[in-house]
């Protein structure tokens, strides 16, 4: 068995607060594996059914938790499902959750099918009205941060992971799509965003659903950014009626709330449906990294459905119209690699 002492550390430290709180832990592999997401963090369940409890290691050279453990204090103020962060060692990079359970929206949508969706991403949807009205100490989403992030598509989605090295022509197209993507996001109304709030950050609970976790990016940022991240999910494709249903209740919701002022329904989907291309092509981009740098080829199969929804988009609207048929022309073809299959 390979070492590891950072899971050796963590046991010793869980051991600890296991103890000030006289909870005896077991021998064996007292914590197991919860999950791996995308970044450095890991996630151990504590195996002691009476006192459901979830360690995390985040190398604090690669992961801040202190972002984490502010906001989860700022969801849960707001009444929402956020885990209680019992203790934090932020030198060593290791916090102690409360555990939200073991269902992710993920499989109970695919499983469940609509009945089970209506339920379930209208309760998403109603605690993501409450969360944009969090006032919390968060960092801009800024232009610069957006262009960050779709620069990513070009760097290591075409050029790293297709090889498609642009032109000048190409990369001025790419240049006028990323502007578009900035001006849209900049001139919606800037509210708390969660940054990833999809089905598998999302948890089934049996009270005050959903569970939300993965929230330590949030930021101050568009309005729509959160929904769409939710209704086109890198890992779960809605029907469009169903999607056109939902953002359409989001809207009568922050209207109602006053979190918006009277925006049409074209204009309001157009900030929809743009602030989700943006996504997309970041999400393209971290898929790619995440494949080349980090040795994680699982979201490779994810990108087919990211592409899908860049086009759909893009035939939406004539601005969009060139660089549509240059992702279908160019790039499509590419994407018919082993590796991207699922």
């Amino acid at each position: 068995m390979t070492e590891d002492p950072r899971k050796n550390r963590l046991d010793q430290w869980a051991y600890e607060q296991l103890e000030t709180r006289s909870i005896v832990m077991p021998g064996a592999e007292p914590l197991v594996s919860a999950s791996d997401d995308a970044s450095f963090r890991r996630y151990f369940r504590f195996q002691d059914s009476p006192h459901p409890f979830i360690f995390v290691d985040a190398p604090p050279d690669k992961e801040d938790s202190r972002p984490f453990v502010a906001i989860a204090k700022n969801l849960t103020n707001a009444g929402l499902n956020a885990p209680v962060v019992y203790a934090a060692d932020h030198d060593q990079g290791f916090m102690m959750l409360s555990d939200l359970g073991m269902e992710l929206y993920l499989p109970a949508i695919e499983a469940g099918g609509r009945p089970v969706s209506d339920v379930l991403y209208g309760d998403a949807v109603d605690a993501l009205v409450i969360m944009q009205s969090i006032a919390a100490e968060v960092p801009d989403y800024n232009s610069r941060l957006l262009r960050q992030e779709m620069d990513l598509f070009p760097q290591w989605f075409l050029a790293k992971e297709l090889g498609i090295e642009c032109s000048g022509d190409e990369q001025n197209m790419l240049d006028a799509v990323f502007t578009a993507m900035i001006k849209n996001a900049m001139e919606q109304p800037q509210v708390f965003v969660h940054r990833d709030y999809h089905s598998r950050n999302l948890m089934v609970t049996a009270d005050n659903n959903p569970g939300i976790i993965d929230f330590q990016d949030a930021a101050l940022g568009p309005i729509t950014y959160d929904l769409v991240s939710l209704m086109r999910d890198c890992y779960l494709k809605l029907p469009l009626d169903e999607v056109r249903h939902w953002v359409a209740y989001f809207r009568a919701r922050l209207i109602e709330k006053d979190l918006i002022e009277q925006v049409d329904e074209d204009a309001f989907m157009r900030w929809f449906d743009l602030m989700g291309l943006q996504r997309h092509l970041k999400c393209a981009g971290i898929f790619s990294r995440l494949h080349l740098r980090d040795g994680k080829a699982g979201y490779l199969g994810d990108i087919p459905l990211v592409f899908e929804y860049m086009k759909e988009v893009c035939a939406c609207y004539e601005d969009l119209a060139i660089f549509g048929d240059w992702l279908s022309e160019v790039v499509e073809q590419r994407l018919n690699a082993e590796r991207f299959q699922r």
